[in-house]
């Protein structure tokens, strides 16, 4: 498997993984929408986000979201934040989001991040199960509020 950088050819592919297991229903665009173009422009022309896409055989199976977020706490550390982790349905228990999730891990080593963190919807148990079995403890309790 290789990890990469999401590019805008990779979009079909990306929202076909995103919107194809999504743990609470939302009010998603078409996929052509112009909206999805613009946010991953944006969040790949930036220093602190980042999407990237897992291939086999040149094919993307999965696709993950990296945050870098800096603090003031833990001497300012920086911090990694990890979302819309995704794996094709078809393909899962195959190892391939472990290896995922191994070259995030590495990526926030290497950036010198303090820890990784994930929210993860209350629903989804068998993620839960998954980031255990990698070391992710449940320590804290997320909320959100909808604006």
């Amino acid at each position: 498997m290789q990890v990469r950088e999401a590019t805008v050819e990779d979009l079909p592919d990306l929202l076909r993984l995103l919107f194809a297991d999504r743990a609470t229903p939302s009010d998603e665009a078409p996929p052509e929408d112009p909206c999805y173009r613009e946010a991953l422009l944006d969040m790949q022309a930036s220093l602190h986000s980042r999407t990237y896409v897992a291939l086999q055989d040149g094919r993307i199976v999965g696709t993950f979201m990296l945050t870098f977020l800096r603090h003031l706490m833990r001497r300012g550390a920086l911090v990694a934040q990890i979302e819309a982790v995704r794996v094709d349905a078809s393909l899962r228990s195959r190892g391939l989001g472990r290896q995922m999730m191994e070259w995030a891990v590495a990526e926030s080593r290497r950036r010198g991040c303090a820890h990784l963190q994930l929210t993860s919807n209350k629903s989804r148990k068998d993620a839960h199960r998954f980031y255990q079995r990698l070391g992710f403890k449940m320590s804290h309790e997320g909320m959100k509020l909808a604006l």
